[in-house]
């Protein structure tokens, strides 16, 4: 009897754990896309201000980088962010030198680009260094009447500045964040899979009031909404946006705005990048509390389905495998010819160990268990208060 209870407690655990992974991974994305198309039939065409047209005056925009990466790289990006610029925004490129950096990287040559020197700025982080640091001493420098943020390792589309600053002649918008593509070999992977799901995702959130948060290599924000960033703040692409929308402002999604990565994801970059959000996901919850509080995030359903309950994903999946390998020995337990089925499908399946069908299995299960990894170990450092996380990649 004691056994029986047992079995069945672990049951009912296992399909709470089941229906918790379906909330979060599917039904939720499922409702916010019918919000979002419920919206967009809704919503009224709003008029051209008055005063639109030639008379219109054009933005000016400050491209923030911070970075300690290589000179070559440092060089490409900043060309490729004047190169994205056209005639109706104004554009100057701030580079923010991480202070943890080498001192003679070279960074601050700019033989390369002597033509373009007056529309670039090289200026030191703060100390003791770190990206949030960085970010800080850039902006300080910065004039444009949005900020434009990006990293070193991304290419920006023709249009994209534009595009993004576009959106900020609405009042109510706050900050905004573009699409980031990734490698035409990396949109094929699992990691490219699952970022287009969660891209689709982002866009439905901001149709229906905003995004939880921005992607990091190319979002932009009203420049009278800046504050600076505390010390080792490890996710400034979504603790800024956050406090834009408790601020009452929206943080809207530009898919014209476009940005292409240079990098293919692998698994232990993914994990690196994984465990750092998600450690900078609990860090928000103890820096900025507001975010857990529904009277004063008009978005904390999103935030919680999104960013919080994600984080208990690892421990659901364990709580369905442990019923399923108790099922499943079990029933081998009582009947003698599910035993002989199970040994069989099993030599069977090491048999066809080279098939395409298994591999793909197999790759499918490591990315998730070392995604899911990732957030065990985050909420470790969460519990630790461990906030340097930052590794190079």
């Amino acid at each position: 009897m004691t056994a029986r209870k047992s079995f069945r407690r672990l049951e009912q655990a296992a399909v709470i754990s089941a229906a918790s992974i379906l909330a979060v991974w599917i039904a939720y994305p499922a409702v916010m896309a019918s919000l979002a198309a419920l919206k967009r039939q809704r919503r009224p065409q709003r008029p051209l201000p008055v005063d639109a047209g030639e008379h219109h005056e054009r933005p000016t925009v400050s491209v923030i980088i911070a970075t300690r990466d290589d000179v070559k790289s440092v060089h490409e990006r900043v060309a490729d962010c004047l190169r994205a610029a056209d005639d109706s925004v104004a554009v100057e490129v701030i580079v923010g030198l991480d202070a943890a950096r080498p001192a003679d990287d070279g960074t601050e040559d700019r033989a390369e680009l002597p033509a373009l020197s007056p529309n670039v700025t090289f200026v030191a982080g703060d100390e003791p260094g770190g990206k949030a640091a960085t970010l800080n001493a850039a902006v300080r420098e910065a004039h444009g009447d949005v900020l434009l943020f990006t990293d070193v390792h991304q290419r920006f589309e023709r249009n994209a500045i534009a595009q993004l600053a576009s959106v900020f002649s609405d009042d109510r918008v706050g900050a905004a964040s573009g699409r980031l593509e990734l490698s035409a070999g990396a949109q094929r992977s699992l990691a490219g899979r699952y970022w287009s799901w969660e891209r689709r995702l982002r866009r439905s959130e901001a149709e229906v009031h905003s995004c939880v948060g921005a992607t990091g290599a190319i979002w932009a924000l009203r420049r009278t909404l800046w504050a600076p960033l505390p010390e080792q703040l490890i996710l400034d692409d979504v603790y800024t946006p956050m406090r834009v929308v408790l601020g009452g402002h929206r943080v809207t999604f530009v898919d014209g705005a476009r940005a292409v990565d240079l990098r293919s994801p692998t698994r232990g970059h993914e994990y690196r990048r994984k465990v750092r959000t998600l450690t900078g996901v609990v860090q928000l919850c103890a820096w900025l509390p507001e975010v857990l509080q529904p009277r004063r995030n008009p978005i904390w359903l999103q935030f919680v389905f999104h960013k919080l309950l994600r984080l208990l994903t690892p421990y659901w999946l364990i709580g369905t495998a442990t019923w399923g390998a108790a099922a499943g020995a079990r029933l081998a337990a009582r009947n003698r010819s599910t035993r002989t089925a199970s040994a069989v499908a099993l030599a069977g399946l090491c048999l066809a160990g080279k098939s395409r069908l298994l591999r793909l299995a197999a790759d499918t299960l490591t990315w998730v268990v070392t995604l899911q990894a990732a957030a065990v170990v985050a909420a470790k450092n969460g519990a630790q208060q461990r906030w340097d996380v930052w590794r190079p990649q």
